[in-house]
């Protein structure tokens, strides 16, 4: 199953210059690194991003993460993965795209 992360452009770039990415400031502050479902992505990026350009929508295999992925409840009392103890890779990254805004809200490309 494909889970996502939205990273910003700065995050992105991180990723791909290093090979890394420890986390968003509120992944860092959670102590684990937030991922939505394919259902759930739209709506993280309507609350959390709105209006935000240079977004990147990426895709991760959640059978990479074995244990130190977690499904809990979060909003609206729905299970969101998290993934704990661990950075994200960027040979972890499946696909990765870009996320245009069309009338004010991110498209997202799930394909």
């Amino acid at each position: 199953m494909m889970i996502y992360k939205i990273l910003t452009s700065n995050q992105w770039a991180t990723l791909e210059d290093t090979g890394r990415f420890d986390g968003a400031p509120i992944d860092l502050a959670d102590g684990y690194i937030h991922t939505s479902t394919a259902q759930q992505a739209q709506e993280t990026a309507d609350k959390h991003f709105a209006g935000q350009a240079g977004l990147m929508l990426v895709a991760l295999d959640s059978g990479t993460y074995g244990d130190d992925l977690r499904w809990e409840v979060s909003r609206g009392g729905a299970e969101f993965p998290h993934i704990y103890n661990r950075p994200l890779l960027r040979s972890e990254v499946v696909r990765a795209r870009p996320m245009p805004l069309r009338d004010g809200r991110h498209v997202l490309d799930l394909s």
